[in-house]
This record gives C-alpha cells, structure tokens and sequence, in this order.
C-alpha cells in the first residue's frame, strides 16, 4: 500500500523507484527451464530470457463494449493481439470497423440526450468515479499482469507505479465532479448574465499502447467528470486492458451507453470514429502524424474539436556544474524508462564540453549494467519493444545513426533471440543535423551532444519541430530560472524527470500536441460555454 500512495510522486521520482512488494498469489508462474534459462543476463550477454514465464491470468474480455454488453464485431472478424517477448498469440479480440463505431456512437448519443448519466447530480457522478477507483485497486496485480502482457513493460512499473496511478487519476476526477460551475458576470447595462460550463456531448477518444491504463485514465477521467459519454478506440497492439477497466466501471455503477470500447484499426475504426457526424469531440494520443490525419477528418465532417498529445524530442540539458553521477543516472531514467517508448522521453541529452567524455563513459557503464529481460522477472528493468514494426523501426534508425556518423558507444543491435528486445544503446558524438537527433525513435536510442554555452544550448534545444518537454540539471538557481523560460516546450523538469502527478498539466507546443492534459485544463477539453443574458427590471444594483 505504501507505493500506491506514493503514486503521485512516480512515474516520477527522478531515480528509478524500488519495486512494489508483490502479492505472491498473484505473481506470474515459472514454466519448467534449463537450468541457465532462467536467469537474468546483462544486455552484453544474453538479454532476453528464452523461456518466457506464464502469466496467471485469464483473458476473459475479447468482444466490443457498446451499450453495455461485450458483443461481437458486427463483421464477426477478429485480429491476434500479440505477447511481445516472443510474438505469440495471446487472444484474438473483435475487430470493430466503421459499422461498430456508428452503433457505439449511437449508444453514446442516446446515453446522452436520454440516459441519466448527465441528468444525475454531480456527487453522484463522483461516486461512481470513487467505486470505480477503488475496485482498480482492488485488482491491481490481474490489471498490471495484464499490462505486462499484453504491452512488454516491466510487471514492478505496471503493479508498483501506473496501475495506481490510475486510480489515483481516477479520485482526483471524481473530486472534480461538483466543482465544475459557472459564473455571474456583470454587463454594461441591466442584464443578468450568466456563463454556464456545461458537457460537449459525445466524446471521440483514441488511446495509444504505450501506457494503455494511464492513457485510458487520462481521457476518460476528465470526460466523465464533466457528464459527456464516450466511444473509446484502444490500440490494436495493446486492446486487453482497456476492455478490463471498462468493464469495472460498469461494476462501479455507470450506466449502459455512457463508456463504449470499440478495438480495431487505425484506417477503419480510428477514422470513423474522428470523421463521425455525431461525435462531438475527438481527443487523440499517439504520432504526430496520426494526429495530422485527425485534426483533418475532424474539419471534413463537422468541425468537432480536437485534442491531441502527440510526439516529442525532448532535450535533457546537463550544465557543467553537475553532479555528473546523479545526471548519468537521470538521464539514463529519462530516455529508457518503458523502453524509450515514451512521447516526453529525454532522446536529445546535451552535455556541457567540460563534463562531457566523463559522462560519456559513465552513461556507457550504466547502459551495460541495464538489465533486459522477461518483463515478468523481479529486477528486470527493460522489457520487449511493442512489436516487430516498431522493432525494425528502432533498427533502422541504428543504422541510420551509425551511417551518418555518430559513435556507437553501446548497444546497437538486438538482444537475444525470440521476441523483440533491443540492447539499450547509446550515440555520442551527435550532430544536430542527423536523423537521430531530429526523429522520434521511440525506442531505447539516446544520444548524447555536446554544447559550449547557455545560449548555445537554449538555441539548439529549440530548433526542433517538437516542444513537448524538456529536462534541465543544474545546481545554479539563475540557470535553472533562464532555462524553464527560454525552452518552448510544455513541461521542464528541473533536476527530476517524468513527474506526472494528477493535478500537473500535461502537452505540448508546436507540432507536440494541441490542448492539456490532466489537471483543471483538461477539463476544458470537455465543455461547452454558454452565455445566458436576460433583462432585469428596476435593480437594486448592477
């Protein structure tokens, strides 16, 4: 329990936190193995254990939710959805297309204009919430075991960390529910003006698979507590958690029609979802690509507004006045945490010229020590990459980093044999100019440039395309004071890294995103304003 109540604190604590104690009921079980299989290897030898262990839990939700029941796709098709440390099949699971999308939109509708779920008092709503928050942590180890799975993280980070963020998230939106209100404004003249903050409608919301249950959390948490109702697209990668969480929430009391959960793909269930005439909101998580696409199929059919949190580049500045061992060490967390898959992931590590072979060679060291493996394995600190796409894409920008120049100071191939593990690897010697500095890999690559000065580095750091987030480390108060201004991005870490706490806001400039996160401006995303304004006669004041 300690760790769940520390979540605010973590994704977040600026070194990698200890491990939750887990329930050993609940711990996955070792298949029979040779006797060297089973343990854990540095990445320069053997990274990726070879006999995976079992999970001990059961897929029990494969079909869409809309209106309530799990139900089949309306073509009867299915898709596999695959365990990433060895590219098996784990479950196929109903592939929703554009027909499930109107039949979930058309549920949400009537939940909307006929059900109770916007019609119910707001402390109502917050009880709902509250329950729901309490049965996720009431299931925290099958939730996290499924994370795992199904996604490749470490099981310490899904049980220890994300899962009770979730329901953390969850509380705080639930605490938000009755203190959503209005305002009296007065008028140049005698006219009783109120502005009303009132639900958008229904809610378009397509999640990504990096961190499918805090994503989950992070759209629907903020769309429930303002009285919309939902169609929720899940990753195809990552489709088994989302259908878990729904269906607690049902538990906790919601009623039939206000979350619907279609799985599919991105061309068919995600473009008719952000093109539906009857959706009006559509919030996005993923590529900036992906969420240029969105933003025009939302102006092609009706003009629905759009949030959208897409990728980054995030430069993690280190200043010549460091303490190099805890930089390397933050650094290290800030770029392989979730094995680089993360948007805010410090991929662009400057290093002032006078620390910057010492922690060069010290990065170096520590990426040899990371330990890859089974993601179920108590200490493993690097799992599987998501699939084989994203594996090969990770591959190639290796190369591309070794062909244009820059040092291979480590890593730089696969690790292992079966399922798609990537040796933590490390460029010095970047140049701005070359792919990897520019792209997001979106992978365990981190590279490491060299800069000379405060305005340097201030330049260099914002000539990108992304402005989601940046890291800064640095004893010196001026420093730290002319950084998190001068940086165009949305979220500055100084001497921390990944702090994701409920109430903090979270998004990005430029082609980083568009709208906030979390906190009291998420809830902006899921309202409307109205002005009323009617005549007063004979006031006793204005």
């Amino acid at each position: 329990m300690a760790a769940r109540r520390a979540v605010s604190s973590l994704l977040s604590r600026c070194l990698y936190a200890s491990p939750k104690t887990l329930s050993p009921s609940l711990l996955p079980k070792e298949r029979a193995h040779g006797s060297a299989a089973g343990i854990l290897q540095r990445f320069s030898t053997v990274a990726a254990v070879e006999d995976p262990i079992a999970p001990s839990v059961l897929v029990n939700h494969t079909k869409l939710l809309i209106n309530g029941q799990f139900v089949d796709a309306a073509s009867g098709k299915t898709f596999p959805t695959l365990d990433p440390r060895t590219g098996e099949v784990i479950a196929h699971v109903a592939e929703g297309d554009a027909e499930d999308i109107n039949l979930a939109v058309n549920a949400a509708r009537k939940a909307f204009d006929e059900g109770p779920w916007p019609r119910m008092t707001a402390y109502e709503r917050s009880r709902i919430l509250l329950r729901f928050a309490d049965l996720i942590d009431k299931h925290n180890d099958e939730l996290a075991t499924l994370e795992t799975w199904d996604n490749g993280k470490p099981y310490e980070q899904a049980a220890g960390i994300e899962v009770p963020m979730v329901s953390r998230l969850m509380r705080y939106y639930a605490g938000w529910t009755d203190k959503i209100h209005g305002l009296i404004v007065p008028a140049d003249g005698p006219h009783h003006v109120q502005v009303l903050h009132e639900p958008i409608g229904v809610v378009g919301q397509i999640i990504p698979w990096n961190f499918p249950l805090l994503m989950f959390a992070w759209k629907v948490g903020p769309a429930l507590a303002c009285g919309n109702t939902i169609v929720l697209k899940s990753a195809e990668q990552t489709p088994l958690t989302a259908l878990y969480v729904a269906k607690l929430l049902h538990e906790a009391g919601l009623p039939d029609g206000v979350l619907n959960v279609v799985s599919g793909f991105g061309p068919t269930a995600g473009a008719a979802l952000a093109s539906h005439m009857d959706v009006d909101k559509i919030a996005f998580t993923g590529s900036t690509e992906t969420g240029k696409m969105i933003q025009e199929l939302a102006a092609r059919s009706n003009l629905k507004s759009v949030t959208l949190e897409l990728g980054g580049k995030s430069p993690f500045i280190i200043m010549d006045d460091a303490n190099v061992d805890h930089a390397v060490e933050l650094a290290h967390f800030a770029l392989f945490f979730n094995q680089g898959q993360c948007c805010c992931a410090g991929s662009r590590t400057f290093v002032h010229e006078r620390v910057y072979d010492e922690f060069v060679e010290k990065s170096k060291a520590r990426a040899l020590k990371r330990v890859v493996g089974d993601p179920f394995k108590k200490g493993v600190e690097q799992g599987p990459q998501i699939d084989g796409e994203q594996f090969n894409k990770i591959l190639r920008y290796i190369r591309l980093g070794i062909d244009s120049g820059a040092t291979l100071t480590a890593g730089g191939e696969r690790a292992g044999s079966k399922g798609f593990y990537i040796q933590p690897t490390i460029f010095s010697d970047v140049k701005d100019d070359m792919t990897i500095a520019q792209d997001e890999i979106f992978g365990p690559v981190q590279s490491i440039l060299k800069f000379k000065d405060l305005n340097e580095v201030i330049k260099r750091a914002n000539d990108s395309r992304f402005g989601l987030a940046a890291g800064v480390f640095t004893n010196n108060l001026n420093t730290a004071n002319t950084l998190m201004r001068a940086l165009r991005v949305g979220t500055v870490w100084i001497n921390c890294f990944d702090i994701f706490d409920a109430a903090i806001p979270f998004g990005g400039y430029k082609m980083s995103g568009v709208g906030r996160e979390k906190g009291i401006d998420s809830l902006k995303n899921y309202l409307q304003v109205k002005a009323v304004v009617s005549p007063l006669r004979n006031p006793a004041w204005l």
